[in-house]
């Protein structure tokens, strides 16, 4: 039995209800809809991804990629630390899993994918 990945366990957290908070606000809009899985991933992808491609230029790059999953750890486990060498090391890790075509950036189909691995 195939276990999801820690970013994607995060990810699927960070797309129920949960308290307001502005950062996850368009997560909870898009679990306010009735759509399951990937596909409630994928739509959550969607409307967050232009807020951490600082650079707009439709990827994102390890250090965008690094502040949207320590967002979604802190969501599911607030003592996280960010700058602390675990939480480094699960970003990098993480990073390395979801880049499939190795070019050192991200595309949404690439961060859809990762973070549905078993949804």
């Amino acid at each position: 039995m195939a276990t999801a990945s820690p970013a994607a366990q995060d990810a699927q957290a960070v797309a129920q209800p949960a308290p307001v908070n502005p950062i996850a606000q368009p997560a909870q809009q898009a679990a306010a809809q009735p759509i399951s899985g990937a596909a409630q991933i994928a739509q959550v992808v969607n409307t967050e991804f232009p807020s951490y491609d600082k650079d707009k230029n439709g990827t994102l790059n390890e250090v965008e990629f690094g502040a949207w999953m320590v967002a979604l750890k802190e969501k599911s486990d607030p003592t996280t630390k960010p700058d602390s060498p675990a939480t480094k090391a699960w970003v990098d890790q993480a990073f390395a899993s979801a880049d499939k075509d190795k070019n050192k950036v991200l595309t949404k189909s690439e961060l859809t994918g990762f973070l549905s691995q078993g949804a």
